[in-house]
């Protein structure tokens, strides 16, 4: 290649490490995360500064890889982004005969995620496809044998364990290469709903914006490989579904709530769940898989209950506001300062415009654990409104026994990782529904596992007594 042509070839890939360097802040991931992505980006960078403009062979480059990494995780239907760009420890086990040991370095993953409300990893591949081998040669180890490690690492993961291995070719993949992966591993092409596009903007000097870098994904090709039976993932062991008492929702209830819902916010809200509520009677996998098929589930945790019912959420800010400081210091003792703070947040961001497009259309449940400790905290300390507003609330959510996945509860019980939050998070995860939630302290916990857990935050309110 001539030195010109190697010179700008140089300063293209120069300017998108910059592209990737500069989303990086601005992708939703949590600080490790972020901080891998950039570090790999400088890396690149570094490398391409001291690469020489004279050379005879074509340069080697990674940052297609990073690219399609960046453009992947920029795809809303991704959540709870957990690892990106680091190896998976890798336990001591034996599967169809290939060996690891607990000393080896472990598999490299692109992207821990939750894909479509289940726990995935994703590999990413940016090769030219002709240049994408099957078996060993000279200077791969192969597809397979890549595949074969990613899946006994997968298979012999307890807290990490994903429900499937997500293979994305940015450049599409070779027919032999897609028919060996169906043959050998049972992988199936599936459509995500990414952008094909990615582009990105700079300012010229004369202040006009100007494509800088364009890259088409239009030819990526997704494949699945399911990891195994998933009845293994998710169900704990002793745990059965036996079924459950659901509060029956009735045409009534639902009438008396579009009555109400015109003058009462309250109302208005949960009137915009799912109703109908299941009936769980020892369901096998199969049989819930249909069930959730078509359905949306929420799982909520006791914060978000508290948060739909208190009396800051329904308001009575003004009413708290209008309070002597010294009858509410006396009330709420140490937590005075929290209730306030409360109190300013509603006023600026009432939570129910926040929490009605989380659960809007979708089926609420919650577990056995939830259910009790939501019930004591409202005896103790709600009033008489807030009492009403629990009942109403507890009408259109479907109650579920705590059924925490397997996953979950493999996790070590430590003060961060206390266990009453692994059974209500876990069991969100055995239904594969995200749980909502503002114990950022738990998830922050689990983040720090490095597994990939679907939740939803949202701003904390207190009871009040009203």
């Amino acid at each position: 290649m001539k030195e010109s042509g190697i010179s700008e070839e140089l300063e293209l890939a120069k300017k998108r490490c910059w592209v990737v360097i500069d989303r990086t802040p601005r992708l939703p991931l949590i600080d490790s995360c972020r901080s891998t992505l950039l570090r790999l980006a400088h890396s690149e960078l570094n490398f391409l500064s001291r690469c020489p403009t004279r050379s005879s062979t074509r340069l080697s480059l990674n940052i297609g890889h990073l690219e399609a990494i960046v453009h992947i995780l920029q795809q809303p239907c991704l959540t709870g982004v957990s690892r990106v760009c680091k190896p998976i420890p890798v336990s001591s086990t034996d599967w169809n005969g290939l060996k690891t040991n607990s000393c080896s370095k472990g598999v490299h993953v692109d992207i821990v995620c939750t894909l479509n409300r289940q726990p995935v990893w994703i590999i990413v591949s940016d090769r030219n496809p002709r240049y994408i081998p099957w078996d060993k040669c000279q200077k791969s180890k192969g597809l397979r044998l890549r595949v074969e490690e990613v899946l006994a690492a997968a298979r012999s993961s307890m807290t990490l364990k994903p429900y499937s291995i997500i293979l994305f070719f940015s450049n599409g993949v070779g027919n032999f290469v897609r028919e060996k992966l169906r043959e050998e591993f049972g992988a199936s092409e599936i459509e995500l709903e990414f952008s094909v596009f990615d582009f990105d903007f700079s300012e010229d000097l004369d202040g006009e914006w100007i494509n800088v870098l364009a890259r088409s994904y239009q030819d990526a090709c997704v494949l699945e490989i399911k990891v195994d039976d998933i009845g293994d993932i998710i169900s704990s062991p002793g745990c059965e579904l036996k079924g459950l008492s659901v509060a029956a929702v009735t045409p009534r209830l639902s009438e008396e709530l579009a009555e109400r819902s015109a003058g009462d916010p309250f109302c208005s809200l949960i009137s915009r769940m799912k109703y109908c509520p299941f009936e769980v009677k020892n369901l096998e996998y199969s049989e819930m898989k249909e069930l959730l098929g078509d359905v949306d589930l929420i799982n909520f945790d006791t914060t978000a209950l508290i948060a739909l019912v208190s009396g800051i959420s329904n308001g009575g800010t003004e009413k708290l506001l209008g309070t002597p400081e010294s009858e509410l210091r006396q009330r709420f003792k140490g937590n005075f300062e929290f209730v306030i703070g409360q109190v300013m947040s509603e006023i600026e961001n009432p939570i129910h415009v926040e929490l009605g497009g989380v659960i809007s259309g979708r089926r609420g449940i919650i577990c056995e654990s939830v259910h009790s400790e939501f019930m004591d905290l409202v005896l103790m300390c709600g009033g008489p409104n807030e009492k009403f507003r629990a009942n109403q609330l507890l009408k259109c959510l479907t109650l579920v026994p705590d059924s925490p996945s397997q996953r979950v509860m493999g996790l070590p019980t430590t003060r961060k990782l206390a266990l009453k939050n692994k059974v209500v998070f876990g069991t969100g995860d055995y239904w594969f529904a995200p749980t909502l939630t503002a114990n950022m302290a738990f998830v922050r916990a689990i983040s720090q596992t490095g597994m990939s857990l679907f939740t939803i935050e949202h701003r904390p309110r207190a009871l009040t007594g009203d």
